[in-house]
């Protein structure tokens, strides 16, 4: 009896393992189907479902089968399945341990999304992103099953952290607050390969602010409230719309900051001078007369002038003539021996006599040297103009 029922085994594995034979024979000879590869994803239908594993019919010539604790946790799509669902898997091994096909919903589901991310760029399509974490450059958010990244210039203007002098660590203060948040957002660059995934929220603000500037034209004047300042210009918000002044349309004079001469809260009027897409650029100093048009009037070349020291650098001072009128006195025209040391001739706030030695009104520029010295050597023009870039 016990002969019988070895022999009876021998032949059954026998006929297993020339099925098995018969099969590999099948998937390998190209006149019948082509042979899959490892990393190919594939098709199939559900045949089998329980909490470890998922057995799949892969179009009636093989059975696949997806396992592992990671088998839903990693592909949520894949968590409400049932049988004779049709699903796509990645090929991990031709053959596993059991002769079945072994298969990833894990990578497939990645690969997935990486097209539905590619779609939704070429597409410039609206999707929701839950903020995960933050840096110093910006925002981590998940997308579908992956984790994108929002550089903070790809903030809209209203969540744009404006931090007085760009402290960085504060910067990372203020982005920590968003996280958890679930962000309107628009893919604007992906990339499998390099595993890149960048998004913006700006992009979106960008096309609902186009209707609302519409009703906007370069030259039209606005009432507003000062929203925010920075160190490059103050922000003004009138209706819905937000725009920006720049530092040098705030005033006709030089300044050092906007807060000189703003604060936040303040109710101005400002002139619209250029309007790019959804950016909208004001004016305040336009709406005032140029004091420079008339400077000809009050000043001229050879006059001697009290002036107010307002700021001391290494190639010379900025002086105050009257609030609106400033000039420059470069370092060679503050004494007829070499300078080493500004702080020694002047400090800001003092009151010197100076001597107007250029003027030019439509350039917006007057020339001065101490008075009493000789005619410096250098060109007063190009004293000017050395000490204005000295500070760009």
């Amino acid at each position: 009896m016990s002969t019988l029922t070895e022999e009876l085994d021998q032949q059954l594995a026998s006929k297993q393992e020339s099925e098995k034979k018969d099969l590999k024979q099948l998937l390998s000879d190209s006149q019948y189907v082509r042979v899959p590869k490892a990393g190919e994803v594939v098709k199939g239908r559900v045949i089998s479902v329980s909490p470890r594993e998922v057995k799949i019919d892969i179009e009636g010539l093989t059975i696949g089968v997806a396992r592992g604790e990671g088998l839903y946790k990693e592909a949520k799509e894949f968590s409400q399945l049932k049988l004779g669902d049709e699903v796509e898997a990645t090929i991990l091994e031709l053959e596993n341990e059991n002769g079945e096909m072994e298969l990833s919903f894990r990578e497939a589901g990645a690969r997935r999304a990486w097209d539905r991310a590619l779609a939704a760029m070429r597409e410039s399509k609206l999707i929701t992103a839950k903020v995960t974490d933050a840096n110093k450059g910006g925002l981590l958010l998940k997308v579908d099953s992956l984790i994108g990244f929002m550089p903070v210039s790809q903030l809209k203007p209203d969540n744009y952290p404006r931090v007085m002098g760009g402290d960085k660590s504060k910067i990372l203060e203020s982005l920590r607050h968003f996280i958890g948040q679930e962000l309107p957002v628009k893919v604007i660059d992906v990339s499998e390969k390099d595993n890149k995934l960048i998004v913006s929220e700006k992009a979106v603000w960008e096309d609902e602010k186009q209707g609302l500037l519409s009703g906007y034209q370069v030259a039209d004047i606005v009432e507003g409230t000062i929203s925010a300042l920075t160190n490059f210009g103050a922000f003004i918000k009138f209706g819905e719309v937000e725009g920006l002044i720049h530092i040098s349309e705030i005033a006709w004079q030089r300044i050092d900051h906007p807060k000189d001469i703003l604060q936040v809260g303040d109710k101005i009027k400002a002139q619209i001078i250029q309007i790019d897409g959804p950016k909208i650029f004001l004016s305040i100093k336009r709406l005032l007369d140029d004091p420079w048009k008339s400077v000809g009037e009050k000043y001229q070349i050879g006059q001697v002038v009290p002036g107010r020291v307002l700021k001391v650098n290494p190639f010379g001072l900025f002086v105050e003539l009257d609030p609106a009128i400033h000039g420059l006195a470069h370092i060679s025209a503050l004494s007829n021996e070499p300078v080493t040391d500004i702080s020694l001739i002047a400090k800001p706030g003092d009151t010197l006599d100076f001597e107007i030695i250029s003027l030019e009104p439509a350039e917006h520029r007057l020339g001065l040297q101490i008075a009493g010295l000789k005619k410096p050597k250098v060109e007063a023009k190009e004293m000017i103009i050395e000490t204005q870039k000295s500070e760009i």
